[in-house]
This record gives structure tokens, sequence and C-alpha cells, in this order.
């Protein structure tokens, strides 16, 4: 039963501010038959709908939303637009060869652009500014892997794409405080998430999909006669697509493909023209430092600075409830950071505070794939670093599904299969003691100045 009265725009500051009607769309009423039924209307399934249609407007497509669009991840990231793949470039080639390294690089710069470009021809502003990414290093122990990672692109031959800044450098662009150095990626944009996905998902209702919200898939069939299910009736099609990220972790056949991990931010109120002036940060560049503890920066139009990352629990048996997405020790760890960084900030006030489950695939290598045989796409597994990307995965699976072999469709992360995580309580064990690694890693090296060696079990076991 649909419940109007669902506070959408809480979520998060992006759906807030998006300037769009949340109210939900009329939820599916009955059985029902189409081409294509794509499950998820996050960016991948409707990035994967606006270019099935710009290639065949014929197409009937159904896309089934348990919420609303955009009420994952897609409207609650951390703005960030990049090149970043959630496997280095470095690693890509160890495994793939320094050719399909370069490519899936080259595909990914590609698809910033072409965010971009699509906004613009469909006339929704989703603020976009190309200002680039600064990894920094936060301190002497982050120092060599600033410079590991500028050489990982100078050796496949991409140093036209990167930078390395030392202080001074890095200072000009943005000052903050125990920065030592950075490396400049050229191929980043910070965007409005909300506006993004709002916008798509009007794009593609204007070409004739239908997406029925607040609509919870409960199973699917693959093979000659495929559908998605739900309480309401069957969403039968040629194929189905399955783009829940992380939720995907609902569907038995899937549960372990992915486990979910919790992404948080908080948000500053809008800075004054004289913090800005002291800051600098001109150009909007995302900003990460080099900890295995992820955390991360972008700076909104308004004017206001958002700091995320990772550090809220795993919950057994890869649950997701609604009461994780803020988790307040987490936020509060963000928000004194704000004022480490910037000190002039100290009395800052912040006005939001939000999160939500991001995909984590076993081997960190996002899938996009198609079985022809069982009539069943998917993208997913983006560890974080979905906005581009899923641009990407949609491109690729309206390829794969109608059949064509073109350049993306060549890349590594095509028809991948990742392993599946382990049963429980296995899979609780070795995540919180990954997490607890990690922190104890980051604290040792910010206290010695001395990197991590990258030796410890829990690097090696999520070296990517």
């Amino acid at each position: 039963m649909q419940d109007p009265t669902k506070d959408y725009a809480g979520v998060s500051f992006w759906l807030e501010t998006c300037g769009d009607d949340l109210t939900p769309r009329p939820a599916l009423a009955g059985s029902t038959a189409v081409d294509v039924a794509i499950l998820g209307a996050g960016y991948t399934g409707l990035w994967t709908a606006y270019y099935l249609l710009a290639r065949q407007p014929s197409l009937k497509i159904a896309i089934v939303e348990r919420e609303i669009a955009g009420f994952g991840a897609s409207g609650r990231n951390g703005s960030w637009c990049s090149a970043h793949f959630p496997v280095s470039p470095g690693v890509i080639a160890e495994k793939f060869g320094r050719e399909k390294a370069v490519a899936l690089y080259r595909a990914m710069a590609a698809s910033v652009d072409e965010v971009a470009r699509v906004a613009v021809r469909e006339g929704f502003d989703i603020e976009f500014i190309k200002g680039g990414s600064l990894s920094v290093a936060h301190g002497p122990a982050q120092l060599p892997a600033v410079r590991d990672a500028h050489a990982a692109f100078v050796a496949l031959g991409l140093e036209d794409r990167v930078a390395l800044l030392d202080k001074a450098q890095t200072d000009a662009r943005v000052r903050i405080e125990g920065v030592l150095g950075a490396v400049f990626y050229k191929d980043a944009a910070s965007i409005h998430p909300g506006r993004l996905v709002r916008g798509l998902a009007r794009a593609v209702e204007r070409r004739g999909a239908t997406i029925y919200e607040q609509t919870d898939v409960t199973g699917f069939t693959p093979g000659a006669r495929p559908a998605l299910h739900t309480a309401a009736g069957d969403v039968r099609a040629k194929t189905i697509v399955l783009c829940g990220e992380a939720y995907l972790t609902h569907l038995k056949p899937l549960h372990r493909q992915l486990i979910p991990v919790y992404s948080l931010m908080a948000l500053t109120e809008p800075l004054s023209v004289a913090d800005w002036g002291a800051i600098g940060w001109r150009h909007r560049e995302d900003i990460d430092s080099c900890r295995l503890t992820i955390e991360y920066m972008a700076k909104t139009a308004d004017g206001r600075i958002l700091f995320g990352g990772r550090g809220a629990p795993y919950h057994f048996g890869s649950r997701i409830d609604a009461a994780y997405d803020r988790h307040a020790p987490t936020i509060r760890m963000f928000e004194d950071s704000v004022r480490a960084w910037f000190p002039r900030l100290k009395a800052v006030r912040f006005t939001h505070a939000w999160g939500g489950p991001l995909g984590v695939p076993r081997d960190f290598m996002p899938t996009m794939s198609f079985d022809p045989a069982q009539n069943v796409a998917s993208a997913r597994g983006y560890v974080g670093n979905g906005v581009a990307t899923t641009n990407l995965a949609g491109r690729v699976l309206a390829d794969l599904i109608a059949g064509e072999r073109t350049a993306v469709t060549d890349l590594p992360c095509v028809n991948h299969h990742s392993p599946n995580w382990e049963i429980e309580p296995l899979r609780w064990l070795a995540v919180h003691y990954i997490q607890r690694a990690y922190w104890k890693l980051d604290q040792k090296a910010a206290r010695t100045g001395v990197a991590p060696d990258g030796k410890s079990l829990a690097e090696r076991l999520t070296r990517h």
C-alpha cells in the first residue's frame, strides 16, 4: 500500500533541495507485460532505460522502485562525479593488462563528461563543475600513497591526467591544516546528485518509460519467461535488469554478492565570504585523504562543506535499516574532522547529516553483465564510486541487451563474476576485523608518521 506521507525530503540534503515534487508516482496495480523490466529507479536503472530508449524509442520499459526515484545511494552520495573506479588502475593493469586498464580509465573519464552533456541536453541543472579532485597527504604518513598514486598513472602513460603537487601548490588550491602535498586528478567534477537522479527520471518518462514507485520487488524469475515479482503482481518482460545496488542483498540469489557498507556525511551551514577567502577552494575540487578508513569532502554550490566517509558498523546478516543512516558517533567524528582540517571553522554550525548503504563486492570489482540465456542483466558493486560508473554501466547494459559489441562492452568489468561473500557469522567477523584493523593502522600512521606497509592481513585481503 502506498504511503504519500513519507518524508522523502528528509532523506538527504540533496533530495530536500532538488527542486522536484517528491510525491510518489503511482505504484504497480496489477501484473503487466513490457519489453524490459528494471528493478531500481536509481542512476543505474535510469541510465539503462535512457540509453535503451535512445537506441530504440519504441521499447516498452517499466522501472519498479521500492520507494521513490533517487531514494538510495543516487540521492544520498557525496556529490563526486569522477573517473575514479573502485579498483585502481594499477591493480586493473596487473589483472587484465595495461591496455585494458587504460581503456577503462578513459571510459570512466568520458563518462564524467557524458553526465554533463546529458544534463544540458535534457535541460536540468545539476550544478556541474569540473574542478578535478585532490587526494591529499594529511600528514607525513600519507605522502607515500600520494606519490605511488601519481606514479601508477605515469606508468600507464596517463601522466597528462594527473599532477603531483607539493605543499605550496596544494595550499594554492585549498588550505587544509596538516596537508603536505597531493595528487591532482583532472577527470572529476562536483554535482548536485538529487537533481541528476530526479532529472533522469523525468527524462526517461518523457521517452515513454513508466516508473512504478513504492512497489517492492520481492523476487525475480530468469529464463524464457523472465519477470519481476511484487505483492501487487508480476512485471513480465523479454529482459529483466537488476539495479538495486546494496538493496539487491534483499533478493536471496544475490544476498551474498554484495555487502551493504554504510557511508555517512555531515554538512555545514554556508560559510562566509571571509572564511572562503582564507580557505580558497575556488574550483570546488573533490577532496579525499589517503587514509585506509575513507574520508572525503566536497564544496557545494551554495558554499557549504560536506565531509563524509566510512566508520559506521556493518550489521549482521547484511541488514539494512533506516535507523543506520545517522550513526551519531560517526557523524560527530566527521564534524570534528572539519574543525581540525579548517581550524578557523571551530564554531561552524552543521545543518544536515545523512547516510545510507553502498554495495561492496567481495573483490571490489563492479559487475555489468547480461546473460542472454537467462534474459537477466545487472550492474552493481560500485563501492561508493557510482556517479560516473553508473553512466558507463547504463551504456554497457544497453549495448549488451541490444546484442552489440562495442568498445565499452570489452572492458574488464563487463560480464565479471565476483565471488560470494562468506556466510554468517564469518562475514560479520571478517568485515568487523577489517574495519578495526584499518582504524588501528590509520591511528598508528598518524601517531608515528610512518605509512602502513601494505603487508598486514587486512590490507592484503582488501587490496584494490
